[in-house]
């Protein structure tokens, strides 16, 4: 029978790649906001950080680290928000922080897709996990802007934290997709820079994927 620690390694990128979904899109089943900053965004996390454990197995000790030293702050940031008031400053510390935590796991991903020459399962779990990374990393940087200056994007529902992540999450995931329905707007020349780069990065992404993939099933097709 598998242990633990052998099912992380052998199903990593299916966990992280349901992990992130959940983590995106759980407001879809959600009404009360409340609960989910003080619940359900903590839980989230263990959830995430659960996940990306066996991204790591077999890495070197101070990836490790850092990972732990990342997965220990996104844990307990978001946790401290049910006893402190909420804070445009310590949003964007938060946020600030998240975005090291995802590129810190979107850089294993990229390595592991450039690596082996075949394709399976696990190449494509992770290049999903990839795409929803960027999602992840572009929300939070967005975020960054967003408390820095709340009049940077038009149609964001201010109303708490959590209402802004998931106006940000449906934002960044129109944008990496190219559908753009307008009724969420960056307002400043930063803001609209930014989403343009990430619209650029978004395409750009899908189109060394497929290269990629192609690739590795023209590789296992020959042999």
């Amino acid at each position: 029978m598998e242990n633990l620690s052998e099912i992380l390694n052998k199903r990593k990128y299916e966990l992280l790649l349901v992990a992130l979904i959940q983590h995106l899109f759980v407001g879809i089943i959600l009404n009360d906001m409340e609960t989910y900053i003080k619940v359900i965004w903590p839980i989230n996390m263990l959830i995430l950080g659960f996940a990306s454990v066996g991204v790591y197995i077999g890495k070197s000790k101070w990836k490790k680290v850092i990972k732990n030293i990342l997965l220990i702050l996104v844990f307990t940031l978001p946790t401290s928000l049910s006893f402190i008031k909420t804070s445009h400053s310590y949003m964007l510390i938060i946020s600030a922080v998240y975005v090291l935590f995802f590129c810190f796991i979107f850089i294993e991903i990229i390595k592991f897709l450039i690596k082996p020459s075949y394709i399976n399962v696990d190449i494509i779990s992770a290049s999903a996990c990839g795409y929803l990374l960027m999602i992840e990393i572009s929300v939070f940087l967005m975020q960054i802007f967003f408390y820095d200056n709340p009049t940077s994007y038009k149609g964001i529902d201010a109303t708490n934290s959590a209402t802004v992540y998931m106006d940000l999450v449906y934002f960044c995931s129109i944008t990496f997709t190219s559908i753009g329905f307008g009724d969420i707007t960056p307002n400043n020349y930063q803001t609209k820079l930014i989403t343009s780069i990430f619209g650029v990065l978004g395409q750009f992404y899908s189109v060394v994927l497929v290269g990629i993939l192609i690739s590795k099933f023209s590789s296992k097709s020959d042999n």
